[in-house]
């Protein structure tokens, strides 16, 4: 004798509804801490009114690393964004330039601008200062990340 089951069912199971809620959950969470992909250049260059990443002279004319920007495109009181090398270059005084990760301690999404010497993050409106990547506004607690770049004569490269 074979026993049928009494109530066969026909929807899914509820397992199944909670694990596709959850996996549209985080493909949601994921897009929204993305950047912006409209800039096909690679580089965001915005003004700003006028220790993080460190600077290092070269007295041998050589720059040593990757090639972003001669000093003339990154401007006073302001900075670059370089989205392929994620990194950000700036300029906080004249003459003197620093550089950072473009990845927010916040949540990991990507800054976007510079503006009133702040660099910006979009997800959550986090703002860092140019002159160090120190918070200036949260909610990211910590600073951005420095990076190493390299002035000689007037091209700036990453260390």
């Amino acid at each position: 004798m074979t026993s049928a089951p009494l109530n066969p069912s026909a929807s899914p199971a509820r397992r199944t509804v909670m694990v596709a809620a959850g996996a549209a959950g985080l493909a949601a969470a994921l897009t929204a801490c993305g950047s912006p992909d409209d800039d096909s250049s690679g580089t965001t260059t915005t003004n700003g009114n006028a220790g993080g990443g460190s600077t290092t002279q070269n007295s041998n004319g050589s720059a040593g690393g990757t090639a972003l920007a001669k000093t003339t495109d990154i401007p006073e009181g302001g900075g670059t964004i370089y989205k392929d090398q994620a990194v950000v270059v700036t300029q906080p005084a004249s003459g003197t330039f620093k550089a950072f990760s473009t990845k927010c301690p916040h949540a990991g999404c990507a800054v976007t601008s510079i503006a009133n010497g702040e660099i910006v993050c979009p997800c959550h409106g986090s703002k860092f200062a140019i002159a160090d990547g120190s918070v200036k506004q949260g909610p990211a607690t910590t600073g951005l990340t420095a990076a190493d770049i390299t002035v000689s004569g007037d091209q700036i490269s990453l260390a």
